[in-house]
């Protein structure tokens, strides 16, 4: 029975390590979860003083240990209102004490990942005098696997998974223009693969600017509405999309009719409000390189610039409520770029840095928004692709990587929503028309032809 007993302890011990180096997420969900959650029960009040998260006791408690004589009383510690189990790791609601803040527990979150034993630990404000401690288990990063279930609807798609186990959502509603930085093989075509492969699946009107002759997004043009492969109709088409804004913005005007009986929820001032009848459908455009735009040699080159970027920037001033969204890739986005650009990137909410090769590059993205994002861009692994910071517009930031989405599987999914593309008028002749015969000469076989 002795025996016994130590060969189901030593299987046990031994099935736990398997699971831990082969399969993190198992081990968690079985035995780690459990050891997590008693190790910081048992060690929540020695971790809560070794980090320096506790305050002094009150001043009638001292008065009253001083009157009778009684010990000090020590150090008060937070008080921990409950712990939450994720399937990627624990979270802990924790009321302050009086005279702590919210930055108290975001500068001793590295302090507290060592205490607790865990990968990650990031905090974050609930309400005044409450914040809640996330700890991530085990590196979610390192093999990326997305939740069964995300939460998607219109223009909000799930597109990689945080540090902290949850979803980054792309939500065009709310951000409606991002920028994407990232070096040489750091994975910004992995992240706008799976961009795209999401919005094929919607009831959106995709458009592409790839300079690289269409390499990236000509493959998936069969979901495309329209599609430049070059700077010189590229110019005409943002140009195009300029046009198609002022329209909407006339058709907008024309629908508000506003009396002194027209109810408060029928007046509009974007496309949302409009009649499903009326509504424009959304454009989302994705630009590949954004620096092909922007660098000239000749003087007819440099007139083409000035159209290009009077157009984005139009564009990314006004174009949310006509419905129109910018995507910007590129691996530098600064200044030396030319006149207009950093202008351009003030419009851009959304920011997202991969792998860079210098601080200025991530400062092109971070730099008005939090240093501390800039150093963690600067860290990533050479052997994480895909792996990114993004940068919020209150100071917050986040690590996340999307999942490994190859070409053929975005070109699966355009070729499987192909009926989506809908009909622009605006951009008909830029409309991308593939042959659907085999091609004997790759060479010099064009990826795509413009419409008559």
């Amino acid at each position: 029975m002795r025996w016994l007993l130590i060969s189901a302890v030593v299987v046990v011990v031994g099935l736990a390590l398997l699971l831990r180096w082969r399969r993190p997420a198992w081990y968690w969900m079985t035995f780690g979860v459990v050891y997590a959650t008693l190790k910081v029960r048992f060690r929540y009040a020695s971790v809560m003083d070794a980090c320096d998260l506790t305050v002094p006791a009150s001043r009638f408690r001292l008065w009253l240990a001083r009157i009778f004589k009684w010990e000090i009383p020590r150090q008060r510690v937070p008080r921990l209102m409950w712990i939450k189990p994720t399937r990627t790791g624990l979270r802990l609601r924790i009321r302050m004490q009086p005279g702590q803040d919210a930055f108290d527990y975001s500068a001793a979150v590295d302090r507290l990942r060592h205490a607790f034993g865990v990968h990650q630990v990031t905090s974050r404000e609930i309400k005044p005098g409450v914040v809640e401690i996330a700890t991530t288990g085990y590196d979610v990063l390192k093999r990326v696997q997305m939740p069964a279930r995300t939460d998607r609807s219109e223009l909000r798609i799930p597109v990689a998974l945080c540090e902290d186990g949850s979803v980054h959502y792309r939500d065009y509603k709310e951000v409606p223009h991002s920028v994407t930085l990232g070096a040489v093989g750091s994975g910004k075509s992995v992240t706008q693969r799976r961009v795209i492969k999401e919005l094929a699946a919607q009831r959106v009107a995709l458009v592409g600017i790839d300079c690289k002759n269409g390499v990236e997004l000509a493959p998936l043009a069969r979901r495309f509405s329209a599609l430049a492969d070059n700077p010189d109709d590229a110019a005409d088409l943002l140009e195009a999309l300029v046009a198609r804004m002022d329209a909407t913005y006339q058709v907008i005007r024309r629908e508000q009719r506003i009396s002194a009986d027209t109810p408060d929820g029928e007046i509009t001032a974007n496309i949302w409000g409009l009649p499903e009848h009326l509504r424009p459908v959304p454009v989302v455009l994705t630009i590949d390189e954004i620096a092909e735009l922007a660098l000239f040699t000749t003087s007819a080159e440099k007139k083409r610039r000035e159209r290009i970027i009077v157009a984005l920037v139009r564009l990314a001033q006004l174009g949310r409520a006509a419905g129109i969204f910018l995507d910007i890739y590129g691996q530098r986005f600064g200044s030396e770029l030319g006149d207009g650009i950093t202008m351009l990137r003030a419009q851009l909410t959304g920011r997202m840095a991969h792998r860079v090769n210098d601080e200025s590059s991530a400062k092109m993205a971070f730099g008005d928004v939090s240093p501390h994002a800039v150093f963690a861009a600067t860290q990533i692994r050479n052997d994480r692709p895909g792996m990114a910071v993004v940068g919020y517009s209150n100071g917050d930031w986040t690590r996340i990587r999307a999942p490994l989405t190859s070409m053929r599987e975005a070109v699966t999914a355009c070729n499987r929503h192909a009926e989506l593309a809908p009909h622009i008028p605006e951009l008909s002749r830029f409309r991308p028309v593939l042959d659907a015969g085999p091609v004997e000469a790759p060479a010099t076989a064009e990826p795509f032809a413009e419409a008559a």
